[in-house]
């Protein structure tokens, strides 16, 4: 299970024990900004002392010391060092489904927009450090269920520690809230088969009006708007970190001619799909991130 995934050649991974599906791994990095690849497990990022780069779906982070991100799956990733002599950051990874929902109170680890999304700045970094430490030693000894075991209960004190600095608590959403929430866990399913906000209005059993009422209450974008980003967004993904050509990215979000697809992308981003790329790829317009694995 690979932090990182390429369609093509694959650089070097760290995976973390399959036994467990949770472990510490050293940070693929890169001093190439045009170095991309898809996230396949989350990731749990802490910085040391920085200052790191990290290049999360095409927004540049600028990490000092102290500063944790939470990476999901499919997420587009880079990291670079923005100084010499940079310590690598120290990083968690695990898989998907490692917990059932609703086993931590609050939180469900694989909610694409939960805690840690942004870049947490943290009051108190040695006591993530030192837990982080501690889950690397652990995977590093013997494999067996008592083990696997105590590698998940510290990846979930790990992530309750996340979840607290939020400081929000789930009982206080209002009703639009709770109907954009339904939307957004729909629309991560839905939207490479449908971009029609009537279809999803109609399996959450509202109307487009409150669907789109309740997006622009929590996003400020209608519920269109909102699935027409969730669409760009795959499409950057998969152009930028894919070698899928522009016509297999359109048709796998539901495109069925390569011109309509150039053009919602174009609308959505001021630039065509081979423009776009042409920032991700090699003076052989392959995407950067293909070299040859270790």
């Amino acid at each position: 299970m690979p932090a990182l995934t390429h369609r093509a050649e694959r650089a070097h991974t760290y995976p973390p024990p399959e036994w467990a599906g949770v472990g510490a791994c050293a940070l693929p990095a890169t001093t190439d900004a045009a170095v991309t690849g898809l996230l396949e497990c989350h990731a749990l990022v802490l910085t040391a002392t920085g200052p790191w780069y990290a290049d999360i779906d095409f927004t540049s982070h600028l990490c000092g010391p102290g500063t944790l991100l939470w990476l999901r799956p499919g997420q587009a990733a880079a990291f670079r060092p923005a100084a010499d002599g940079a310590a690598e950051p120290r990083s968690v990874v695990f898989r998907s489904g490692l917990f059932a929902p609703g086993e931590l109170p609050g939180l469900e680890p694989d909610d694409p927009d939960g805690p840690g999304s942004t870049p947490l700045v943290l009051a108190e970094p040695e006591v993530f450090r030192s837990a982080m430490d501690h889950l690397a030693a652990d995977a590093g000894g013997r494999a067996g269920t008592v083990t696997a075991a105590l590698l998940r209960h510290e990846l979930a004190a790990l992530l309750l520690r996340i979840r607290s600095l939020d400081g929000t608590e789930p009982s206080a959403v209002n009703v639009e809230a709770r109907t954009f929430e339904r939307f957004r866990r729909r629309l991560e399913e839905g939207y490479p088969s449908s971009r029609r906000v009537e279809d999803y209005a109609a399996e959450l059993g509202c109307s487009v009006r409150t669907l789109t009422r309740a997006s622009l209450s929590i996003t400020g974008r209608t519920a269109k708007q909102v699935v027409d980003d969730r669409v760009a967004l795959q499409a950057r993904r998969l152009l930028a970190a894919t070698d899928l050509s522009v016509a297999e990215v359109g048709r796998g979000l539901g495109f069925g001619e390569p011109t309509n697809f150039g053009r919602f992308f174009h609308r959505e981003t001021g630039l065509s799909p081979g423009q776009f790329r042409g920032r991700y790829a090699g003076p052989t317009g392959v995407p950067g991130q293909r070299r040859p694995a270790d």
